[in-house]
């Protein structure tokens, strides 16, 4: 293969977006190491919904398997759509009154956390923000939760939107309202990178 052996959990990702499905003598040649290593990394990647997996039967024996990205896989690999979310944001913030805009953030906000709800746990407010937080590493956005005497807070130590926020700061208030939606309580939007603070920081209250 004319291209540089993988060496990380990215780099395998990166490699199945571009050849398509593979087993694992394929992955173990293409990443210059044992299919023993190739079969650790594939399982974190299977744990972390990054792959998945199919059963090829070729006569008798063992199956053999054969790896490829699921969705939240492909979210993680060189695939970009900054461009165009740039581009569809700035008609969503050209159209309607204040009212109607806002009414839009909310939607969005709402269709962004049914696509999460599914991966956030716990039944306290502390809990639930702890599982964001993992939700948000998952992503590569470093978040940190802690509780103080107003309430929990989760903050977040690089912005998820940078190209979008710099421009309007509204999606801010959109990732707030999806906090809302995704712990089921409101959430303020305490500290903001885009007002100058050194953080994101949203308070449960």
């Amino acid at each position: 293969m004319s291209m540089l052996a993988p060496k990380s959990d990215a780099d395998l990702l990166d490699l199945l977006r571009i050849t398509g499905p593979l087993g694992v003598s394929e992955l173990a040649d293409a990443m210059e190491v044992t299919p023993t290593a190739v079969r650790q990394r594939l399982s974190r990647l299977l744990a972390g919904e990054a792959i998945q997996r199919e059963a090829v039967r070729n006569g008798r024996g063992r199956p053999k398997h054969r790896y490829w990205l699921t969705d939240k896989g492909l979210r993680r690999t060189g695939s970009n759509f900054d461009d165009l979310a740039i581009a569809l944001w700035g008609e969503v913030s050209q159209k309607g009154e204040p009212g109607q805009r806002r009414e839009t953030l909310r939607r969005i906000a709402r269709a962004l956390a049914a696509g999460y709800a599914s991966q956030i746990r716990g039944d306290t407010p502390a809990e639930r923000m702890g599982s964001l937080a993992e939700l948000l590493a998952q992503r590569r956005i470093p978040a940190s939760v802690e509780t103080n005497a107003e309430g929990t807070v989760l903050t977040e130590h690089a912005c998820p939107y940078p190209k979008l926020a710099e421009q309007d700061e509204d999606v801010c208030t959109m990732e707030r309202m999806m906090f809302s939606e995704l712990l089921g309580q409101p959430v303020d939007l305490a500290e903001c990178r885009v007002r100058g603070d050194t953080a994101c920081r949203f308070q449960a209250s």
